[in-house]
């Protein structure tokens, strides 16, 4: 296929474009500034600019005349980057910009970056239950308001076109290998505000691609996360000592993070590979 992947010069988008290209598709990168090094088609484009993201998706001269699919993980990446106006009002436009681009240019397959912090991050309270799964949406800041806000997007296109399929990826805290070196002297408390969780830039393009095949027309949405907390504590102690005790609706393996990944599992063969703990 032909790909277009927004943000593809990201800490994230670097893993899911060499990941595209290694499979053998066609990976146009839509960024503001290039890729340090990548064999990627690259297109400078201002996504909150309608008309450039039209343009980016139906044709650009000299380039390509078409697109198969999109991957969308441009954004300003987390809450506390900028003002909160300034993160809803680059984020969600850019998203509603492409997703009505790619309707206009008849893109049937949509895959975009949600995020955890939809689960209640920064979980000063308690999560109503361990592990935390697809159901739950408590946005607690402007960041991931607009995260929800795009969700909803997405399940109102797919409702006026019912060939559309859109999937959105909760990514948690994406790492790179060389940030395992941090991951000894973290504390459990400095790892909190994600109930310890993380995902490996690898994995996660593994979900990207998996969503990328996934058949069923519709909207659907999956915690991407790694199977391991970030301390080398067992994650009922974790979940003792900063909550007490928290309802379980399965049991927990002894490191296993209590961000969901079951259904990513189950519907998209989603099969994780990497730890941070193969680099301690």
């Amino acid at each position: 296929m032909h790909i277009v992947v927004t943000g593809g010069s990201g800490k994230l988008g670097g893993a899911v474009v060499e990941r595209l290209l290694g499979s053998g598709h066609q990976v146009t990168n839509v960024d503001s500034r290039p890729a340090p090094s990548s064999d990627a088609r690259f297109l400078k484009v201002d996504l909150t600019d309608y008309g450039q993201v039209v343009e980016a998706l139906t044709g650009i001269d000299d380039a390509y005349d078409s697109v198969d699919a999109v991957v969308h993980l441009a954004a300003i990446p987390a809450p506390g980057l900028t003002g909160n106006a300034a993160t809803f009002g680059n984020n969600v436009p850019s998203t509603f910009h492409v997703f009505q681009a790619a309707k206009l240019a008849g893109i049937r397959k949509v895959v975009w970056a949600s995020s955890e912090t939809v689960l209640g991050l920064p979980f000063d309270d308690a999560p109503a239950y361990v592990p935390v799964d697809e159901a739950v949406a408590e946005p607690n800041s402007t960041y991931s308001l607009g995260k929800l806000v795009e969700e909803t997007m997405a399940a109102q296109f797919c409702r006026w076109d019912p060939d559309l399929s859109m999937v959105g990826l909760r990514f948690s805290n994406v790492m790179l290998v060389e940030d395992y070196a941090d991951f000894a002297g973290y504390t459990a408390d400095q790892r909190r505000f994600n109930l310890w969780s993380y995902i490996d830039a690898r994995d996660a393009a593994q979900a990207v691609e998996l969503a990328l095949a996934y058949e069923p027309h519709g909207v659907e949405v999956f915690v991407i996360a790694s199977p391991d907390v970030v301390p080398h504590v067992p994650v009922e102690q974790l979940l003792a000592d900063r909550f007490g005790d928290v309802p379980h609706t399965r049991e927990l393996g002894e490191y296993e993070s209590p961000l969901s990944i079951d259904k990513a599992r189950d519907l998209l063969g989603y099969d994780p590979q990497h730890s941070w703990r193969d680099h301690a």
